[in-house]
């Protein structure tokens, strides 16, 4: 099902399972996230409307990143 899918399946031996290796792109989304657990508002999801929703969500990546430029300056 994997091959039909495109996908690629790799077996990997159990001393290998336990190993830490850094993604290198993990830290990004983990830091998008922790900048959105600041408002309040996205905590639970009261809006009425998935789209009230979508444009709370952009307002607040709006605000995070215009206070990280800011605070460069």
């Amino acid at each position: 099902m994997a091959a039909r899918e495109g996908a690629e399946v790799e077996v990997v031996k159990r001393n290998e399972l336990h190993r830490f290796a850094v993604l290198p792109k993990r830290w990004v989304v983990e830091r998008t996230f922790g900048w959105l657990e600041k408002y309040r508002r996205l905590w639970k999801n009261c809006e009425r409307k998935i789209h009230s929703t979508l444009q709370m969500t952009v307002l607040a990546f709006i605000l995070a990143t215009s206070k990280k430029m800011l605070n460069r300056l």
